[in-house]
């Protein structure tokens, strides 16, 4: 889809969702993990997408696919990028370079659990946004950015604390 089909979609989806805003809120599609050996896991979704992870030799991984820290890294990086095009063919910018890049600082401590007071997740997180735009000005370009990174479902699930409920099936 070109920059005016993005603009256009999303001008079409926010007057449908004003007019039935019943509509907005939903459960998200699935994503179902189940270990295929070791601690090699395939995780499947409703539409058929799959994604395989894999963690390092040194904590007996096969280290033959991306860790689900990765991946959630990646989700971060894709997230962002996606909003930063979104909003940027609602504005009319045309964006002549998009890098976006998502790391975090770890202590591993905590997913080893020698520690009860360290996190297992990252300790904290940088996101670094390389654009270049045809003719916009600075300002709008980092305002374009800072929007998509207010509006970008990954970015706020990292910023803000979201309930989790853990359910157990056995048997």
């Amino acid at each position: 889809m070109g920059q005016a089909e993005i603009a256009n979609a999303l001008r079409n989806a926010r007057e449908y969702l004003g007019s039935h805003p019943e509509q907005a809120r939903y459960r998200d599609s699935a994503a179902t993990a189940v270990v295929e050996e070791g601690l090699r896991v395939r995780v499947d979704g409703a539409d058929g997408a799959s994604v395989v992870t894999d963690m390092v030799t040194g904590i007996g991984g096969g280290g033959t696919a991306p860790s689900p820290g990765w991946l959630f890294r990646a989700a971060h990086a894709s997230c962002v990028a996606t909003l930063i095009t979104m909003r940027a063919a609602e504005a009319g910018v045309t964006l002549t370079r998009l890098e976006v890049t998502v790391d975090s600082e770890s202590d591993d401590r905590g997913i080893l659990g020698l520690d009860d007071g360290m996190p297992a997740g990252p300790l904290a997180a940088r996101v670094v946004v390389r654009v270049a735009s045809a003719g916009a000005d600075e300002a709008a370009v980092r305002g374009i950015v800072a929007w998509a990174a207010a509006h970008c479902p990954v970015d706020d699930a990292v910023r803000r604390p979201v309930p989790v409920e853990l359910e157990v099936e056995t048997g």
